[in-house]
């Protein structure tokens, strides 16, 4: 079925981006199409894989080299590295570019999918249409969290080539009446239409369940309006979150919302971690964040074995020249201490010897210079899970992209909740949600509910607001993994995990880069984006176009 979709998906993008006829006008072509046979449905798929997994080009440098990195998930930097770890922390004109192009370049995606649905369309269904305004709003919301004010509402007006930057403010006001139509179309409704024009497995988000759509437009709706909370001149954002408690999220009857990856596609169109890992030598080597494997361990969180693999281990030896060396040393040992790990070391001389056993699970520290390159080993430390790295196209199972939580519902109620906003039990909410995040990776109820009762972190019973706040901002920075757009965004907006938010400043062992240390806030814009005269503007009222400057949300 897959191939069928593929090759009427590609016929389709022939005639509606080749021709300027009439579909009406066509009976039949030699392809064996008739006009009966076609529907909006064939071009929904590539704008939702577009989306969340881009060609290998722009999944490495957006996503590999900042995002994920950003997000204190993965680490580069290792001694058979191609770049240190602090690569992307010292902007890059050509890795940034890859990011804004790739994300810039989408808006015709999704606009081309919304002419084809809108009234008076050729393919004209409103409940497309309510599809594709819940898809430009999960895109703008993560355009915008990366990059801050943007073209929003002068983007894609006829004529209009020098659109005007909106400030995110704006833009999330004009993504929660976005939702609010959506959801205002779908009403009780459960699919897109019969036959040919029920979207059916060609939406690879919700399978063409209108009510899980719903739901998916309200979580994002809520988790808009959380983010907003608090901001400079909001105004909006209590509002919009009693609005969106009130209508059904995203919960454990409707699960997760999750993209299975296609292995039709190929990874120059749709890529996947493992593309990454496995065809592009030496740069396809990085290891799993400490912070992230440290807080897995430490709360014997079940979802380590599948977040990570162990480590290899082994006699490691290091030749120690002036007392940098001697610190970095050190710096590599107590990091070792931090993570329990078991290991020897002898010295001789100024030789170094350690051994570690093999086995175990190691984070590397994030943001390591190229002076302490060398002797970080790669086999010192935790890979990520072998779902993650899996191969694409041998039939094994490959991680689906996280398009939104039932977890992270969950864990926005019981937030909330605390802060006097929602209702309901903040604990009962946060184990649901504990329970909704686990089960993502197939972990067994037995597993989940001996870590939900024996562990602290899963427990906001007790202790300060601000220590109740952290936990729940902790789970929601776990469920993102493999979704770094999100998670780099929990830290900036919650200032956890605070190992990660509070930045570096020892350039000994430290990649201190353009950021001067300070943790990065946002990515600068393409250079494309300079050919737009407003761009200045954005600049003045946004501030500095640099990694350091605090968006709206986070201020």
């Amino acid at each position: 079925m897959k191939n069928i979709k593929i090759t009427i998906y590609s016929v389709l993008m022939f005639f509606t981006f080749s021709c300027t006829g009439d579909f009406d006008e066509i009976n039949t072509n030699n392809q064996g199409f008739e006009s009966s046979d076609l529907s909006a449905k064939f071009f929904i798929t590539q704008p939702q894989h577009t989306l969340y997994a881009p060609g290998r080009y722009a999944y490495w440098r957006a996503h590999l080299i900042h995002v994920d990195r950003y997000a204190g998930h993965f680490t580069f930097g290792s001694n058979v590295s191609w770049w240190n770890d602090g690569l992307g922390y010292t902007y890059n004109s050509g890795y940034t570019d890859a990011a804004w192009d790739w994300l810039a370049g989408y808006f015709g995606d999704i606009k081309g999918f919304m002419d084809l649905t809108k009234t008076g369309a050729e393919f004209e269904n409103e409940k497309m249409y309510a599809m594709g305004l819940i898809m430009k709003s999960l895109y703008y919301q993560m355009y915008t969290d990366i990059f801050g004010m943007l073209p929003y509402s002068e983007a894609g007006i006829d004529g209009n080539l020098t659109p005007k930057y909106d400030s995110q403010r704006d833009i999330y006001k004009g993504i929660i009446a976005d939702l609010d139509e959506a959801m205002a179309i779908i009403g009780d409704s459960e699919r897109t239409g019969s036959g040919v024009d029920d979207v059916d497995e060609n939406d690879v988000y919700c399978g063409g369940d209108l009510q899980k759509w719903k739901k998916l437009a309200n979580t994002l709706k809520l988790r808009v309006g959380m983010r907003a909370l608090g901001a400079p001149g909001d105004d909006f954002a209590s509002s919009t979150i009693t609005s969106a408690l009130s209508t059904p999220l995203l919960d454990a009857s409707s699960g997760s919302v999750l993209m299975e990856k296609d292995d039709i596609i190929g990874q120059w169109s749709a890529a996947a971690y493992g593309d990454v890992w496995h065809n592009f030598k030496g740069g396809g080597s990085w290891s799993v964040g400490a912070t992230l494997i440290n807080q897995l361990k430490n709360t014997q969180d079940p979802r380590l074995p599948i977040y990570a693999s162990p480590a290899v281990g082994g006699e490691f030896t290091f030749e120690i020249s002036d007392a940098d060396d001697q610190q970095r040393l050190d710096f590599l040992m107590g990091a070792l201490d931090e993570a329990g790990a078991v290991y020897t070391a002898t010295t001789s001389g100024n030789i170094t010897t350690i051994n570690v056993e093999e086995g175990q699970y190691i984070g590397q520290p994030t943001r390591l210079n190229s002076d302490i390159q060398p002797m970080v080993k790669i086999d010192m430390y935790s890979a990520p899970g072998e779902l993650i790295t899996q191969k694409m196209g041998e039939g094994e199972d490959v991680y689906p992209e996280i398009v939104l939580t039932s977890a992270e519902a969950y864990f926005l109620q019981a937030e909330a909740a605390l802060k006097g906003i929602g209702s309901g039990d903040p604990q009962t909410l946060f184990a649901d949600g504990i329970r909704e995040a686990m089960k993502i990776w197939n972990i067994s109820d037995g597993d989940i509910e001996t870590y939900i009762s024996t562990q602290d972190a899963a427990n906001i019973n007790t202790g300060t607001l601000d220590e109740k706040l952290e936990k729940i901002a902790l789970q929601r920075w776990l469920v993102s993994y493999t979704d770094g757009f999100e998670a780099w965004a929990v830290v900036r907006d919650t200032g956890y995990p605070t190992e990660l938010s509070q930045g570096v400043s020892n350039s000994i062992i430290y990649e201190l880069g353009t950021l001067n240390g300070d943790y990065p806030q946002r990515m600068r814009y393409g250079s494309g984006a300079q050919s737009n005269p407003n761009y200045t503007q954005a600049v003045s009222e946004q501030g500095e176009d640099v990694q350091a400057t605090k968006l709206w949300f986070a201020k």
